[in-house]
């Protein structure tokens, strides 16, 4: 799975934010995660070998901004650059979690029309709150793949209404010392929304405090991926990553 960090750092945003893996992190090393920065592989998909080919191969699935937001206005200055980097790379697939769907119409090259056959986009939402603002904007905009992420899961959330647009919906709870709780009966909930739609499902992981049949579980997290793959409720195939 290439990852591609074109920037680093980002300010906390929703309540989802509140326990970032990024901010954990940063904070080992006495890092500021609010502080915005370009990084050296600002560049990485357009890399070549000694040979003159690309080093990322054709068809991969490249995640964009796993360390940020792709639509953070601090990182404005460099997104036409980006966008410019995707549209020589029509050959890969670029996926796009945001939770700044608000600022996609505005961060958009000239030539965006109906989207783009090479990016797909996730929009997350981690309780009905964010739900309800986000997913009205998201649907209605012209984007050729779409997904949502509730991750991390906060609350049952009922976003049925909003599915037939979208590919995918992949669920999760929440990792690290202080996680918050994740309900096996809300994914299951959101299973069941994704099945009226015929959208693809994905439990991903259960997240470090994981509530089942009434009993809170501890789940370490080396093996919370592998307890959410245990459940068997996934509809995309078994080694699907996001």
């Amino acid at each position: 799975m290439p990852v591609w960090n074109p920037w680093h750092g980002c300010t906390k945003y929703s309540e989802g934010c509140k326990n970032c893996y990024v901010y954990r992190r940063d904070s080992l090393y006495g890092k500021d995660s609010s502080v915005v920065t370009k990084n050296s592989d600002f560049d990485l998909p357009i890399r070549k070998n000694r040979d003159g080919l690309y080093k990322m191969l054709t068809n991969e699935t490249v995640y964009v901004c796993m360390t940020s937001d792709f639509f953070l206005d601090k990182a404005d200055c460099w997104r036409s650059e980006i966008w410019d980097i995707i549209r020589r790379r029509c050959d890969l697939n670029f996926m796009i979690i945001t939770k700044r769907i608000e600022r996609f119409s505005v961060c958009l090259p000239d030539d965006w029309g109906d989207g783009w056959d090479n990016v797909s986009v996730t929009c997350t939402c981690e309780n009905q709150k964010r739900a309800d603002f986000r997913l009205p904007i998201f649907v209605e905009l012209p984007i050729k793949h779409k997904s949502i992420a509730c991750e991390p899961l906060l609350e049952r959330i009922n976003i049925e209404k909003y599915l037939e647009e979208i590919d995918l919906l992949v669920a999760g709870g929440e990792s690290g010392e202080n996680a918050r709780i994740c309900d096996f009966d809300w994914i299951c909930d959101l299973k069941r929304q994704c099945e009226s739609t015929n959208t693809e499902f994905y439990f991903k992981q259960t997240g470090a405090r994981f509530v089942k049949d009434g009993k809170l579980f501890r789940i370490p997290r080396k093996i919370q991926h592998i307890q959410a793959q245990k459940a068997k409720i996934n509809t995309v195939k078994e080694d699907f990553k996001l």
